[in-house]
């Protein structure tokens, strides 16, 4: 099994696990979170250490170990990508599964349950026309500063979404044009859907123009951008502008 097919396949099959964890109906939706995460995470990285037991792993709901520093290949994931969302019985969260060779994101699956839609480095389509007016997918509850001002200075309209996958997919899926986030992410948030767009010809970078880099000792990711390649120059230009 490729490295490809093994991340759709766990993508895929966890979130069809995450589905049934929610369709019980006996958890609050606080309990149904935790409950999630949980299932997830056991899944995922019990598949991943039978299926690549010499990859390094790092995950949100498991502790680092910090022998993955010293790994070329480092399976990066999110169980469940947008707990909020998932809870409350939304469609716009996700499951992550990437792989990062030596600090590229470069294979991985982005599984939207909820939709019943797994978007993989593998399999490429044909992203829809951009409309007219932009489009920028943004936070549901706390919008990032740059993100609604270069919107405003671009004319783009403010799509609001969940979790970070769910808003990188939406440009694939010809449902947003821009993904532009300053509000601070950790690597297992972007680096599936990094992996997902790169492979279909989307820009993906910090909101300085300067490469994403995963498996490093600080996980923390202040901001990324991704949006169409015509899009880019003049978003970073913005960016830049408004300082």
């Amino acid at each position: 099994m490729t490295d490809a097919d093994l991340a759709a396949h766990l993508a895929e099959v966890c979130g069809k696990l995450l589905l049934e964890v929610r369709a019980s109906g006996m958890l609050s939706l606080k309990a149904l979170g935790k409950a999630g995460d949980a299932t997830a995470n056991q899944f995922l990285c019990h598949a991943l250490r039978e299926q690549r037991p010499n990859d390094g792993l790092l995950s949100e709901e498991e502790k680092d170990n910090p022998a993955r520093l010293e790994q070329s290949r480092v399976w990066i994931v999110d169980p469940v990508d947008g707990t909020r969302e998932y809870g409350e019985e939304r469609a716009d969260w996700a499951v992550h599964v990437g792989l990062a060779i030596d600090g590229v994101a470069t294979v991985g699956a982005v599984a939207l349950p909820g939709l019943g839609v797994v978007l993989r480095t593998d399999t490429p389509t044909l992203i829809p026309s951009a409309p007219e007016k932009l489009r920028m997918v943004v936070s549901r509850t706390r919008p990032a500063r740059e993100a609604t001002e270069v919107a405003e200075r671009i004319g783009a309209e403010l799509v609001p979404m969940g979790s970070a996958g769910a808003k990188a997919m939406a440009i694939l899926r010809g449902e947003a044009d821009i993904y532009l986030h300053s509000g601070g992410q950790y690597e297992w948030d972007s680096c599936a859907p990094v992996a997902v767009a790169l492979a279909h010809g989307l820009h993906c970078s910090r909101i300085d123009g300067s490469p994403l880099v995963y498996n490093q000792a600080d996980v923390y990711m202040p901001d990324l951008l991704i949006c169409r390649k015509e899009h880019a120059e003049r978003v970073l230009a913005e960016v830049a502008a408004i300082g």
